[in-house]
């Protein structure tokens, strides 16, 4: 009897690990539906009609923004309700929180669309030819080496025409989120 007793504890106690709680990220490309500064929330609707509810805290930067400046004394960095964005977020469970938002509509981060000749996360850089024929190469951000262009297929890389959006800072191109262009 306690032998099985030990057993049950046992085999509990390894499959625990099994009930942790997963934790993910990803990036969300949508419209700033609601933003709530008590909650420090923003509701970010998707193209396919999906909402996400996103926590802004600390550590949220936000890039794109014209007169940033003046906007970054509140929750939202000068984000406003229908703003373009695309969100790098952390989640565990249901709690999404945004750790970088890239403002990409009208007044946003510029954009080029070119195709992919290199990508680089490891040296975080990402090399294309734009339609003139001209070679560029940007800096990637930490967040669009980790998660921007997961869409492209393994393989096709070296072929895929992409939408990609920058900051030029200190004399370089910095990408903070591209994606294959439609």
């Amino acid at each position: 009897m306690l032998k099985r007793f030990f057993t049950i504890i046992m085999l509990a106690i390894l499959c625990l690990p099994a009930l942790a709680i997963e934790r993910r990220h990803g990036v969300l490309v949508g419209v700033i539906e609601r933003l709530d500064a008590k909650t420090k929330t923003a509701v970010v609707k998707l193209g396919d009609g999906t909402e996400h509810t996103l926590h802004f805290v600390k550590r949220t930067t936000v890039h794109g923004m014209q007169g940033a400046a003046a906007g970054a004394t509140d929750a939202f960095h000068g984000l406003k309700e229908g703003s373009e964005v695309a969100v790098h977020y952390s989640a565990k469970g249901a709690t999404e929180t945004a750790e970088e938002v890239d403002h990409i509509g009208k007044d946003g981060l510029k954009t080029t669309e070119a195709t992919v000749t290199h990508i680089d996360r490891g040296a975080k850089t990402l090399a294309v030819k734009t339609s003139d024929g001209t070679e560029e190469t940007y800096r990637l951000t930490d967040s669009a080496a980790k998660d921007a262009g997961k869409d492209i297929a393994a393989g096709s890389e070296k072929s895929a025409k992409v939408t990609v959006y920058y900051t030029e800072e200190a004399g370089h191109k910095v990408a903070h989120f591209f994606k294959r262009a439609i």
